[in-house]
Protein backbone atom coordinates (compact mmCIF):
# COMPACT_ATOMS: atom_id res chain seq x y z
CA UNK A 1 0.00 0.00 0.00
CA UNK A 2 1.16 3.22 -1.17
CA UNK A 3 2.10 5.95 1.39
CA UNK A 4 1.07 9.83 0.55
CA UNK A 5 4.76 10.11 1.58
CA UNK A 6 6.36 7.98 -0.80
CA UNK A 7 6.56 10.23 -4.02
CA UNK A 8 8.35 12.38 -1.49
CA UNK A 9 10.47 9.88 -0.29
CA UNK A 10 11.78 9.07 -3.92
CA UNK A 11 12.30 12.03 -4.65
CA UNK A 12 14.40 12.95 -2.00
CA UNK A 13 16.47 10.01 -2.39
CA UNK A 14 17.29 10.78 -6.51
CA UNK A 15 18.38 14.00 -4.84
CA UNK A 16 19.79 13.95 -1.62
CA UNK A 17 22.48 11.74 -0.14
CA UNK A 18 20.78 11.73 3.08
CA UNK A 19 17.27 11.58 4.08
CA UNK A 20 15.53 11.05 7.45
CA UNK A 21 12.00 9.76 7.94
CA UNK A 22 10.99 11.25 11.04
CA UNK A 23 7.60 10.25 12.35
CA UNK A 24 5.65 8.91 15.83
CA UNK A 25 6.74 5.24 17.16
CA UNK A 26 4.53 3.02 14.50
CA UNK A 27 4.06 5.28 12.01
CA UNK A 28 5.34 3.18 9.37
CA UNK A 29 8.66 4.88 8.95
CA UNK A 30 10.86 1.61 9.07
CA UNK A 31 8.45 -0.09 6.35
CA UNK A 32 8.21 2.60 3.82
CA UNK A 33 12.35 3.43 4.06
CA UNK A 34 12.90 -0.44 3.09
CA UNK A 35 10.01 -0.42 0.35
CA UNK A 36 11.63 2.24 -1.29
CA UNK A 37 15.00 1.64 -0.73
CA UNK A 38 14.64 -1.44 -2.09
CA UNK A 39 13.09 -0.73 -4.62
CA UNK A 40 15.12 2.69 -5.52
CA UNK A 41 18.52 0.55 -5.10
CA UNK A 42 18.08 -3.27 -5.96
CA UNK A 43 21.70 -3.54 -7.07
CA UNK A 44 23.30 -1.21 -4.14
CA UNK A 45 25.38 -3.04 -1.03
CA UNK A 46 23.27 -2.50 2.08
CA UNK A 47 25.44 -1.54 4.81
CA UNK A 48 23.92 -1.69 8.20
CA UNK A 49 26.28 -0.90 11.62
CA UNK A 50 24.61 -2.95 14.60
CA UNK A 51 25.86 -0.72 16.95
CA UNK A 52 27.13 2.84 17.58
CA UNK A 53 30.45 1.78 18.36
CA UNK A 54 30.62 -0.08 14.85
CA UNK A 55 29.17 3.45 12.67
CA UNK A 56 33.01 4.06 11.52
CA UNK A 57 33.53 0.64 9.93
CA UNK A 58 30.23 0.96 8.53
CA UNK A 59 31.19 4.35 7.02
CA UNK A 60 34.15 2.78 5.29
CA UNK A 61 32.66 -0.13 4.12
CA UNK A 62 30.15 2.16 2.27
CA UNK A 63 32.65 4.34 1.32
CA UNK A 64 34.68 1.57 -0.70
CA UNK A 65 31.79 -0.07 -2.07
CA UNK A 66 30.74 0.81 -6.08
CA UNK A 67 27.36 1.44 -4.89
CA UNK A 68 25.90 1.93 -1.15
CA UNK A 69 23.01 2.64 1.08
CA UNK A 70 24.03 3.14 4.61
CA UNK A 71 21.33 2.00 6.67
CA UNK A 72 20.51 3.99 10.30
CA UNK A 73 17.45 2.92 11.15
CA UNK A 74 16.75 4.87 14.43
CA UNK A 75 18.90 7.29 13.61
CA UNK A 76 18.88 8.42 17.68
CA UNK A 77 21.00 5.57 18.35
CA UNK A 78 23.78 6.47 16.54
CA UNK A 79 24.16 9.93 18.05
CA UNK A 80 26.06 10.76 20.77
CA UNK A 81 29.77 9.74 22.45
CA UNK A 82 31.95 8.43 19.52
CA UNK A 83 28.86 8.70 17.40
CA UNK A 84 28.06 10.16 13.81
CA UNK A 85 29.89 13.58 13.53
CA UNK A 86 29.43 15.67 10.21
CA UNK A 87 33.18 15.49 9.66
CA UNK A 88 32.59 11.81 9.80
CA UNK A 89 29.58 11.54 7.29
CA UNK A 90 31.42 13.92 5.25
CA UNK A 91 33.14 11.69 2.89
CA UNK A 92 30.16 10.21 1.99
CA UNK A 93 28.03 13.22 1.38
CA UNK A 94 30.70 15.77 -0.29
CA UNK A 95 30.38 16.08 -3.87
CA UNK A 96 27.03 14.56 -4.10
CA UNK A 97 28.89 11.56 -5.92
CA UNK A 98 25.78 9.48 -5.57
CA UNK A 99 27.99 6.37 -4.29
CA UNK A 100 26.33 6.17 -1.49
CA UNK A 101 23.38 7.02 -0.14
CA UNK A 102 22.06 7.15 3.56
CA UNK A 103 18.65 6.53 4.91
CA UNK A 104 17.56 6.82 8.30
CA UNK A 105 14.48 6.82 10.32
CA UNK A 106 14.02 8.70 13.77
CA UNK A 107 11.17 8.73 16.38
CA UNK A 108 9.03 12.30 16.34
CA UNK A 109 9.84 12.17 20.09
CA UNK A 110 13.64 12.07 19.69
CA UNK A 111 13.79 14.28 17.24
CA UNK A 112 12.03 17.12 19.06
CA UNK A 113 14.85 16.98 21.58
CA UNK A 114 16.55 18.92 18.53
CA UNK A 115 13.83 21.27 18.34
CA UNK A 116 15.30 25.40 18.90
CA UNK A 117 13.23 25.28 22.20
CA UNK A 118 15.17 22.69 23.54
CA UNK A 119 18.28 24.32 23.10
CA UNK A 120 16.60 27.31 24.42
CA UNK A 121 16.72 24.81 27.88
CA UNK A 122 20.45 24.20 27.99
CA UNK A 123 21.37 27.35 28.64
CA UNK A 124 25.03 26.71 30.47
CA UNK A 125 24.48 23.36 29.82
CA UNK A 126 25.42 20.52 27.14
CA UNK A 127 24.77 23.16 24.18
CA UNK A 128 27.99 22.07 22.54
CA UNK A 129 26.98 18.47 22.33
CA UNK A 130 23.57 18.82 21.80
CA UNK A 131 24.41 21.46 18.80
CA UNK A 132 27.05 18.68 17.03
CA UNK A 133 24.14 16.03 16.84
CA UNK A 134 22.34 18.76 15.71
CA UNK A 135 24.26 19.47 12.76
CA UNK A 136 24.35 16.02 11.54
CA UNK A 137 20.49 16.12 11.39
CA UNK A 138 19.97 19.31 9.41
CA UNK A 139 22.25 17.92 6.65
CA UNK A 140 19.54 15.23 6.18
CA UNK A 141 16.29 15.76 4.21
CA UNK A 142 13.64 15.57 6.34
CA UNK A 143 10.60 13.57 5.08
CA UNK A 144 7.52 13.71 7.90
CA UNK A 145 5.27 10.23 8.65
CA UNK A 146 2.14 10.88 10.32
CA UNK A 147 0.81 8.33 12.17
CA UNK A 148 -2.60 8.90 11.29
CA UNK A 149 -3.15 7.68 7.71
CA UNK A 150 -4.95 9.97 5.19
CA UNK A 151 -8.60 9.33 3.67
CA UNK A 152 -6.66 8.56 0.68
CA UNK A 153 -4.34 6.17 2.34
CA UNK A 154 -7.34 4.81 3.80
CA UNK A 155 -8.99 4.25 0.00
CA UNK A 156 -6.20 3.03 -1.02
CA UNK A 157 -5.85 0.34 2.29
CA UNK A 158 -9.47 -0.41 1.63
CA UNK A 159 -8.72 -3.39 -1.44
CA UNK A 160 -6.62 -5.43 0.68
CA UNK A 161 -9.88 -5.88 3.72
CA UNK A 162 -9.36 -9.66 2.96
CA UNK A 163 -6.43 -9.03 5.68
CA UNK A 164 -8.03 -9.65 9.06
CA UNK A 165 -5.72 -6.99 10.08
CA UNK A 166 -6.16 -4.39 7.72
CA UNK A 167 -9.80 -4.58 8.16
CA UNK A 168 -9.42 -4.08 12.14
CA UNK A 169 -6.94 -1.11 11.17
CA UNK A 170 -9.53 0.53 9.07
CA UNK A 171 -12.33 0.45 11.93
CA UNK A 172 -9.76 2.04 14.35
CA UNK A 173 -8.46 4.91 12.07
CA UNK A 174 -10.33 7.62 13.94
CA UNK A 175 -8.37 6.78 16.91
CA UNK A 176 -5.00 4.85 15.96
CA UNK A 177 -2.81 5.20 12.92
CA UNK A 178 -3.35 2.03 10.06
CA UNK A 179 0.41 0.95 10.77
CA UNK A 180 0.01 1.76 14.03
CA UNK A 181 -2.77 -1.03 14.73
CA UNK A 182 -1.31 -3.75 12.07
CA UNK A 183 1.93 -3.14 14.42
CA UNK A 184 -0.23 -3.79 17.04
CA UNK A 185 1.24 -1.15 19.63
CA UNK A 186 -2.16 -0.08 21.28
CA UNK A 187 -2.94 -4.08 21.92
CA UNK A 188 0.64 -4.53 23.31
CA UNK A 189 -0.01 -1.37 25.51
CA UNK A 190 -2.94 -3.25 26.89
CA UNK A 191 -1.49 -6.79 27.03
CA UNK A 192 1.39 -4.84 29.21
CA UNK A 193 -1.11 -3.61 31.41
CA UNK A 194 -2.87 -6.74 32.41
CA UNK A 195 -0.32 -8.66 32.92
CA UNK A 196 0.58 -6.99 36.25
CA UNK A 197 -2.84 -8.92 37.35
CA UNK A 198 -2.61 -11.88 40.25
CA UNK A 199 -1.93 -15.24 38.12
CA UNK A 200 -1.09 -13.02 34.63
CA UNK A 201 2.01 -12.47 33.83
CA UNK A 202 3.49 -10.35 36.43
CA UNK A 203 6.84 -10.97 36.46
CA UNK A 204 6.61 -10.27 31.97
CA UNK A 205 5.19 -6.80 33.01
CA UNK A 206 7.75 -5.97 35.49
CA UNK A 207 10.24 -6.81 32.78
CA UNK A 208 9.00 -5.18 30.22
CA UNK A 209 8.92 -2.06 32.75
CA UNK A 210 12.56 -2.49 33.90
CA UNK A 211 13.59 -2.34 29.45
CA UNK A 212 10.91 0.58 29.30
CA UNK A 213 13.08 2.66 32.04
CA UNK A 214 16.25 1.16 30.32
CA UNK A 215 15.30 3.43 27.44
CA UNK A 216 14.16 6.06 29.17
CA UNK A 217 17.23 6.91 31.43
CA UNK A 218 19.05 7.28 27.83
CA UNK A 219 20.61 3.28 27.17
CA UNK A 220 20.20 3.13 24.00
CA UNK A 221 21.75 -0.39 23.24
CA UNK A 222 19.74 -3.36 24.20
CA UNK A 223 20.25 -5.47 27.33
CA UNK A 224 20.99 -8.97 27.67
CA UNK A 225 18.95 -11.31 29.65
CA UNK A 226 20.95 -11.19 32.79
CA UNK A 227 20.64 -7.70 33.47
CA UNK A 228 16.56 -8.04 32.80
CA UNK A 229 16.79 -10.78 35.70
CA UNK A 230 19.19 -8.52 37.85
CA UNK A 231 17.05 -5.29 37.21
CA UNK A 232 12.92 -6.60 37.20
CA UNK A 233 12.72 -7.56 41.26
CA UNK A 234 11.81 -4.27 42.19
CA UNK A 235 9.35 -3.43 39.60
CA UNK A 236 7.62 -6.05 41.13
CA UNK A 237 7.80 -6.07 44.58
CA UNK A 238 6.23 -2.55 44.06
CA UNK A 239 3.35 -4.08 42.98
CA UNK A 240 2.53 -6.52 45.36
CA UNK A 241 5.53 -9.31 44.73
CA UNK A 242 4.60 -12.83 45.93
CA UNK A 243 0.88 -11.71 46.10
CA UNK A 244 0.77 -11.76 42.40
CA UNK A 245 2.15 -15.03 42.00
CA UNK A 246 4.49 -13.96 39.29
CA UNK A 247 5.77 -16.44 36.89
CA UNK A 248 8.96 -17.97 36.38
CA UNK A 249 11.85 -15.76 35.03
CA UNK A 250 12.16 -17.85 30.93
CA UNK A 251 8.00 -17.97 30.56
CA UNK A 252 8.45 -14.40 31.63
CA UNK A 253 10.50 -14.04 29.11
CA UNK A 254 8.70 -15.89 26.49
CA UNK A 255 5.79 -14.20 27.04
CA UNK A 256 7.29 -10.81 26.70
CA UNK A 257 8.66 -11.28 23.57
CA UNK A 258 5.46 -12.94 21.89
CA UNK A 259 4.80 -11.19 18.76
CA UNK A 260 1.44 -9.75 18.59
CA UNK A 261 -0.81 -10.42 14.93
CA UNK A 262 3.11 -11.31 13.99
CA UNK A 263 4.46 -8.50 14.17
CA UNK A 264 6.26 -6.98 17.36
CA UNK A 265 6.18 -7.84 21.06
CA UNK A 266 6.64 -6.25 23.96
CA UNK A 267 10.17 -7.25 23.78
CA UNK A 268 12.41 -6.65 20.47
CA UNK A 269 15.63 -8.65 19.94
CA UNK A 270 17.03 -11.88 20.90
CA UNK A 271 19.37 -13.80 23.22
CA UNK A 272 22.81 -13.01 22.12
CA UNK A 273 22.17 -9.36 20.76
CA UNK A 274 20.17 -8.28 23.78
CA UNK A 275 16.28 -6.48 24.03
CA UNK A 276 14.70 -3.71 23.99
CA UNK A 277 11.50 -2.11 24.59
CA UNK A 278 9.17 -1.93 21.65
CA UNK A 279 9.26 1.49 20.66
CA UNK A 280 5.24 2.28 21.20
CA UNK A 281 5.61 1.50 25.11
CA UNK A 282 8.03 4.65 25.43
CA UNK A 283 5.10 7.11 25.14
CA UNK A 284 2.66 5.31 27.39
CA UNK A 285 0.34 7.99 29.09
CA UNK A 286 1.17 8.53 33.31
CA UNK A 287 4.42 7.23 33.48
CA UNK A 288 6.15 7.64 36.21
CA UNK A 289 9.77 8.99 36.80
CA UNK A 290 12.75 6.55 36.38
CA UNK A 291 13.01 5.24 40.00
CA UNK A 292 16.74 5.46 41.39
CA UNK A 293 17.23 2.03 41.88
CA UNK A 294 16.87 1.26 38.27
CA UNK A 295 18.82 4.45 37.47
CA UNK A 296 21.80 3.34 39.97
CA UNK A 297 21.64 -0.25 38.38
CA UNK A 298 22.38 0.46 35.23
CA UNK A 299 25.49 3.33 36.23
CA UNK A 300 27.24 0.26 38.28
CA UNK A 301 26.83 -1.73 34.84
CA UNK A 302 27.73 1.10 32.54
CA UNK A 303 30.00 1.47 29.73
CA UNK A 304 31.73 4.79 29.40
CA UNK A 305 29.79 5.53 26.90
CA UNK A 306 26.61 4.33 27.84
CA UNK A 307 27.28 6.45 31.19
CA UNK A 308 27.82 9.19 28.79
CA UNK A 309 24.41 8.49 27.14
CA UNK A 310 22.51 8.50 30.74
CA UNK A 311 24.42 12.20 32.23
CA UNK A 312 23.14 13.57 28.86
CA UNK A 313 19.54 12.51 29.17
CA UNK A 314 19.86 13.18 32.94
CA UNK A 315 20.93 16.58 32.08
CA UNK A 316 19.14 17.76 29.33
CA UNK A 317 15.66 16.17 32.20
CA UNK A 318 17.43 18.61 34.81
CA UNK A 319 18.21 15.38 36.87
CA UNK A 320 21.51 17.52 37.70
CA UNK A 321 22.88 14.81 40.54
CA UNK A 322 22.07 12.27 37.89
CA UNK A 323 23.69 13.95 34.93
CA UNK A 324 27.18 14.66 37.74
CA UNK A 325 27.32 10.73 38.29
CA UNK A 326 26.91 9.37 35.21
CA UNK A 327 29.34 12.21 33.20
CA UNK A 328 31.62 11.32 36.04
CA UNK A 329 31.87 7.57 35.06
CA UNK A 330 32.04 8.68 31.37
CA UNK A 331 34.96 10.73 31.97
CA UNK A 332 37.15 8.10 34.03
CA UNK A 333 36.39 5.69 31.13
CA UNK A 334 37.74 8.27 28.09
CA UNK A 335 34.66 8.77 26.91
CA UNK A 336 34.99 12.09 24.46
CA UNK A 337 33.83 15.15 25.37
CA UNK A 338 32.54 13.77 29.12
CA UNK A 339 35.37 16.27 30.86
CA UNK A 340 33.51 19.29 29.37
CA UNK A 341 29.78 18.08 30.09
CA UNK A 342 30.83 16.89 33.55
CA UNK A 343 32.18 20.55 34.48
CA UNK A 344 28.93 22.19 32.62
CA UNK A 345 26.95 19.77 34.92
CA UNK A 346 28.91 20.46 37.98
CA UNK A 347 28.24 24.40 37.74
CA UNK A 348 24.85 23.63 36.98
CA UNK A 349 24.07 21.92 40.22
CA UNK A 350 25.59 24.40 42.04
CA UNK A 351 29.14 24.39 42.19
CA UNK A 352 30.10 27.49 39.62
CA UNK A 353 34.12 27.08 41.22
CA UNK A 354 34.70 23.75 40.96
CA UNK A 355 33.23 24.00 37.68
CA UNK A 356 35.78 26.95 36.55
CA UNK A 357 38.50 24.16 37.52
CA UNK A 358 37.36 22.22 35.65
CA UNK A 359 36.87 24.24 32.53
CA UNK A 360 40.40 26.07 33.10
CA UNK A 361 41.64 22.60 32.53
CA UNK A 362 39.67 21.62 29.15
CA UNK A 363 40.48 25.90 27.44
CA UNK A 364 43.92 25.06 28.54
CA UNK A 365 43.71 21.42 26.85
CA UNK A 366 41.97 22.85 23.54
CA UNK A 367 44.05 26.29 23.22
CA UNK A 368 47.05 23.97 23.10
CA UNK A 369 45.37 21.12 20.94
CA UNK A 370 43.37 23.18 18.75
CA UNK A 371 43.88 27.09 19.08
CA UNK A 372 42.46 29.86 21.26
CA UNK A 373 39.63 30.55 18.44
CA UNK A 374 38.72 26.74 17.29
CA UNK A 375 35.19 26.49 18.02
CA UNK A 376 35.43 23.86 20.64
CA UNK A 377 37.75 26.21 22.16
CA UNK A 378 35.35 29.34 22.13
CA UNK A 379 33.13 27.19 23.17
CA UNK A 380 34.66 26.52 25.98
CA UNK A 381 35.82 29.75 26.59
CA UNK A 382 31.84 30.91 27.08
CA UNK A 383 31.52 28.43 29.70
CA UNK A 384 34.43 29.20 31.54
CA UNK A 385 33.39 32.83 31.82
CA UNK A 386 29.94 31.96 32.28
CA UNK A 387 30.59 30.13 35.69
CA UNK A 388 33.29 32.69 36.23
CA UNK A 389 30.31 35.03 36.60
CA UNK A 390 27.94 32.34 38.20
CA UNK A 391 31.05 32.09 41.17
CA UNK A 392 30.68 35.71 41.69
CA UNK A 393 33.65 37.35 39.62
CA UNK A 394 30.58 39.57 37.49
CA UNK A 395 33.97 41.49 36.37
CA UNK A 396 35.96 38.82 35.04
CA UNK A 397 33.15 37.20 33.21
CA UNK A 398 32.25 40.67 31.78
CA UNK A 399 35.78 41.38 30.49
CA UNK A 400 35.89 37.54 29.25
CA UNK A 401 32.80 37.65 27.64
CA UNK A 402 34.25 40.88 26.07
CA UNK A 403 37.12 39.14 24.50
CA UNK A 404 35.21 36.09 23.48
CA UNK A 405 32.64 38.32 21.39
CA UNK A 406 35.56 39.95 19.07
CA UNK A 407 36.81 36.02 18.87
CA UNK A 408 33.65 34.76 18.08
CA UNK A 409 32.68 37.52 15.64
CA UNK A 410 35.91 36.96 13.55
CA UNK A 411 36.12 33.62 13.62
CA UNK A 412 32.59 32.46 12.79
CA UNK A 413 31.01 35.57 12.08
CA UNK A 414 28.64 38.18 13.47
CA UNK A 415 25.61 36.39 13.18
CA UNK A 416 26.27 33.22 14.53
CA UNK A 417 24.46 31.46 17.68
CA UNK A 418 27.56 31.59 19.36
CA UNK A 419 28.43 35.41 18.56
CA UNK A 420 25.18 36.21 19.23
CA UNK A 421 24.90 34.24 22.74
CA UNK A 422 28.40 35.70 23.36
CA UNK A 423 26.88 39.24 22.99
CA UNK A 424 24.07 38.59 25.45
CA UNK A 425 26.16 37.40 28.07
CA UNK A 426 28.08 40.11 27.92
CA UNK A 427 25.34 42.51 28.53
CA UNK A 428 24.14 40.41 30.91
CA UNK A 429 27.07 40.47 33.22
CA UNK A 430 27.91 44.27 32.33
CA UNK A 431 24.40 44.86 33.93
CA UNK A 432 25.22 42.87 37.22
CA UNK A 433 28.63 44.21 37.60
CA UNK A 434 26.71 47.71 37.78
CA UNK A 435 26.39 49.65 34.63
CA UNK A 436 23.16 48.85 33.66
CA UNK A 437 22.86 51.23 31.18
CA UNK A 438 25.33 50.09 29.03
CA UNK A 439 23.53 46.57 29.53
CA UNK A 440 20.72 47.95 28.08
CA UNK A 441 22.13 49.59 25.02
CA UNK A 442 23.75 46.47 24.24
CA UNK A 443 20.90 44.47 24.93
CA UNK A 444 19.10 46.57 22.87
CA UNK A 445 21.38 46.50 20.06
CA UNK A 446 21.14 42.67 20.46
CA UNK A 447 17.49 42.32 20.01
CA UNK A 448 17.52 43.89 17.36
CA UNK A 449 20.18 41.85 15.26
CA UNK A 450 18.31 38.72 16.51
CA UNK A 451 14.84 40.01 15.34
CA UNK A 452 16.55 40.59 11.76
CA UNK A 453 17.09 36.60 12.32
CA UNK A 454 14.48 34.89 14.23
CA UNK A 455 10.53 35.68 15.12
CA UNK A 456 9.84 37.58 18.13
CA UNK A 457 8.99 34.59 19.58
CA UNK A 458 11.85 32.50 19.78
CA UNK A 459 13.29 30.97 23.03
CA UNK A 460 16.84 33.09 22.42
CA UNK A 461 14.65 36.57 21.74
CA UNK A 462 12.78 35.88 24.47
CA UNK A 463 15.54 35.61 27.14
CA UNK A 464 16.82 38.72 25.40
CA UNK A 465 13.83 40.59 25.86
CA UNK A 466 13.47 39.43 29.37
CA UNK A 467 17.08 40.91 30.34
CA UNK A 468 16.43 43.85 28.53
CA UNK A 469 13.22 44.33 30.68
CA UNK A 470 15.22 43.24 33.84
CA UNK A 471 18.10 45.88 33.52
CA UNK A 472 15.94 48.99 31.88
CA UNK A 473 13.79 48.16 34.98
CA UNK A 474 16.19 49.12 38.06
CA UNK A 475 16.92 52.82 36.49
CA UNK A 476 13.54 53.41 34.51
CA UNK A 477 10.02 53.74 35.37
CA UNK A 478 9.11 50.13 36.07
CA UNK A 479 5.05 50.60 35.55
CA UNK A 480 6.05 49.84 31.42
CA UNK A 481 8.72 47.25 32.17
CA UNK A 482 5.65 45.32 34.08
CA UNK A 483 3.56 45.75 31.05
CA UNK A 484 6.28 44.39 28.52
CA UNK A 485 6.53 41.83 31.18
CA UNK A 486 3.58 40.25 30.76
CA UNK A 487 3.29 40.55 27.41
CA UNK A 488 6.81 38.34 27.41
CA UNK A 489 4.95 36.07 29.66
CA UNK A 490 2.06 35.49 27.43
CA UNK A 491 4.46 35.09 24.48
CA UNK A 492 6.76 32.14 26.38
CA UNK A 493 3.40 30.26 27.95
CA UNK A 494 1.91 29.79 23.98
CA UNK A 495 5.73 28.95 22.45
CA UNK A 496 7.44 27.35 25.43
CA UNK A 497 4.89 26.32 27.88
CA UNK A 498 4.18 27.02 31.03
CA UNK A 499 6.85 24.84 32.45
CA UNK A 500 9.54 25.97 30.91
CA UNK A 501 11.97 26.85 32.61
CA UNK A 502 12.53 30.49 30.54
CA UNK A 503 8.65 30.27 31.32
CA UNK A 504 9.02 30.11 35.07
CA UNK A 505 12.51 32.57 34.89
CA UNK A 506 10.40 35.40 33.56
CA UNK A 507 7.33 34.90 36.21
CA UNK A 508 10.43 35.13 39.10
CA UNK A 509 11.22 38.58 37.08
CA UNK A 510 7.78 39.51 37.77
CA UNK A 511 7.30 38.57 41.39
CA UNK A 512 10.73 41.11 42.04
CA UNK A 513 9.49 44.15 40.31
CA UNK A 514 6.10 43.65 42.70
CA UNK A 515 8.43 43.19 45.54
CA UNK A 516 10.67 46.38 44.51
CA UNK A 517 7.51 48.09 44.30
CA UNK A 518 6.40 47.39 47.29
CA UNK A 519 3.27 44.81 46.63
CA UNK A 520 4.69 42.16 48.89
CA UNK A 521 1.58 40.22 49.25
CA UNK A 522 1.64 39.35 45.65
CA UNK A 523 5.38 38.89 45.43
CA UNK A 524 4.97 36.56 48.08
CA UNK A 525 1.96 34.37 46.74
CA UNK A 526 4.12 34.48 43.45
CA UNK A 527 7.32 33.19 45.06
CA UNK A 528 5.40 31.23 46.84
CA UNK A 529 3.95 29.18 43.62
CA UNK A 530 7.36 29.50 41.82
CA UNK A 531 8.99 27.67 44.71
CA UNK A 532 6.44 25.00 43.80
CA UNK A 533 6.77 25.01 39.96
CA UNK A 534 10.55 25.01 40.23
CA UNK A 535 10.94 22.18 42.29
CA UNK A 536 8.32 20.49 40.38
CA UNK A 537 10.03 20.80 37.09
CA UNK A 538 13.50 21.21 38.29
CA UNK A 539 13.74 19.34 41.32
CA UNK A 540 14.37 20.55 44.97
CA UNK A 541 17.86 20.76 45.30
CA UNK A 542 18.43 22.83 42.28
CA UNK A 543 19.92 26.55 42.91
CA UNK A 544 16.93 28.29 40.65
CA UNK A 545 14.57 26.63 43.38
CA UNK A 546 17.03 27.87 46.29
CA UNK A 547 16.86 31.04 44.90
CA UNK A 548 13.29 31.20 44.71
CA UNK A 549 12.88 30.36 48.43
CA UNK A 550 15.05 33.06 49.64
CA UNK A 551 12.87 35.61 47.94
CA UNK A 552 9.98 33.90 49.40
CA UNK A 553 12.02 34.64 52.71
CA UNK A 554 12.54 37.87 51.77
CA UNK A 555 8.66 38.89 50.91
CA UNK A 556 7.96 37.20 54.32
CA UNK A 557 10.14 39.63 55.87
CA UNK A 558 8.66 42.52 54.02
CA UNK A 559 5.16 41.38 55.05
CA UNK A 560 6.15 41.29 59.17
CA UNK A 561 6.57 37.62 59.22
CA UNK A 562 9.86 37.21 60.74
CA UNK A 563 8.90 34.26 62.27
CA UNK A 564 8.30 32.74 59.73
CA UNK A 565 10.58 33.47 57.91
CA UNK A 566 13.43 32.25 60.36
CA UNK A 567 12.01 28.87 59.88
CA UNK A 568 11.89 28.65 56.36
CA UNK A 569 15.66 30.21 56.04
CA UNK A 570 17.25 27.68 59.00
CA UNK A 571 15.61 25.36 56.47
CA UNK A 572 17.09 26.84 53.91
CA UNK A 573 20.60 27.05 55.20
CA UNK A 574 20.71 23.34 56.40
CA UNK A 575 19.26 22.05 52.85
CA UNK A 576 21.65 24.54 51.00
CA UNK A 577 25.01 23.19 52.34
CA UNK A 578 23.88 19.68 51.38
CA UNK A 579 23.99 19.95 47.77
CA UNK A 580 25.80 23.45 47.00
CA UNK A 581 29.21 24.21 46.90
CA UNK A 582 30.87 25.57 50.18
CA UNK A 583 30.61 29.03 50.08
CA UNK A 584 27.88 29.28 47.48
CA UNK A 585 26.51 32.83 47.13
CA UNK A 586 22.70 31.29 48.18
CA UNK A 587 24.33 29.58 51.32
CA UNK A 588 25.75 33.00 52.44
CA UNK A 589 22.65 34.88 52.17
CA UNK A 590 20.88 32.29 53.60
CA UNK A 591 23.27 32.81 56.70
CA UNK A 592 23.38 36.84 56.64
CA UNK A 593 19.63 36.87 56.17
CA UNK A 594 19.36 34.71 59.75
CA UNK A 595 22.16 36.77 61.18
CA UNK A 596 20.16 39.95 60.33
CA UNK A 597 16.72 38.50 62.17
CA UNK A 598 18.61 37.54 65.49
Amino acid sequence: MERDAEPVLREALTQSAFVLIVGESTAGKTRLAYEVGRSLFPQRSFVRPLTRTALPAAIEVSRRCKRAVLWLDDLENYLGADGATTSMLAGLLQGHSRRAVILATMRSEEYRRYDAREESRLTGSDRDAWRAQREVLDQARKIRLARHWSPTEQQRASVHQADARIKVALKSCDRFGLAEVIAAGPELLATWDHAWAPGANPRGAAIVAAAVDCRRSGLRRPVGRQWLRELHPPYLAERGGPDLQPEPFEEAMQWACKAAYATSGLLVGNYSQGYVAFDYLLSAPGMPPVPDYLWEALLTRAEPDDAYDLGLVAHQTNQLSRAVAALDRARAGGAAGADFLLAIAEGDRGWPRQAVRSLEDVVRRRRAELGPCHPDTLSARHQLAFFAGEAGETHAAKAAFRELVVDTTATLGPTHTDTLAARHQQAYFTGEAGDTRTAVRQLRELLEDRLRLEELDRPQVLAIRRSLIWFRGLHEDPTGSERELQQLLWDAQQYLGPDNPHTLAIISTQAAFAARAGRTGEALAAFTRLVIDRSRVLGTDHPHVVHSRLQMCQALIAEGRTGEATEELTRIYHDAQCFLEPGHRHINSARDMLNDLR
